[in-house]
């Protein structure tokens, strides 16, 4: 995975945990919300100022930001898998999708 799209991911990942909107985010480090915006979806990196920023604001270390803990393992994975099939067996048209989209993904490779 490109460096800066996981570390855009884990980026959003820490701000919804910690209860903020990109926009209150953003106000807090004092960039523009498409900035951030930015920087989540890796088209973008954040400058050594805005770093600072960003671990006083999401109170974590550097060694917290740029871990790999968000990548999960196939266990997780195949966990949360079942927990969206599960949620939409009562809902034909929901598991349709799900299924189009496994097969499209799985014959893809």
């Amino acid at each position: 995975m490109d460096f800066k799209k996981s570390f855009g991911e884990k980026l959003k990942r820490l701000r919804k945990n910690r209860g903020f909107t990109q926009e209150q985010l953003a106000e807090i480090i004092e960039i523009d919300p498409r900035n951030l915006s930015r920087i989540e979806v890796g088209n973008s990196f954040v400058k050594a100022e805005t770093m600072e920023k960003l671990l006083k604001a999401l109170n974590v270390t550097t060694e917290e930001l740029f871990s790999n803990d968000h990548i999960k393992e196939p266990k997780e994975l195949i966990a949360d898998i079942n927990k969206y099939i599960n949620s939409a067996k009562d809902k034909p048209n929901k598991l349709e999708k799900i299924h189009k989209m496994i097969r499209f993904i799985v014959d893809d490779e």
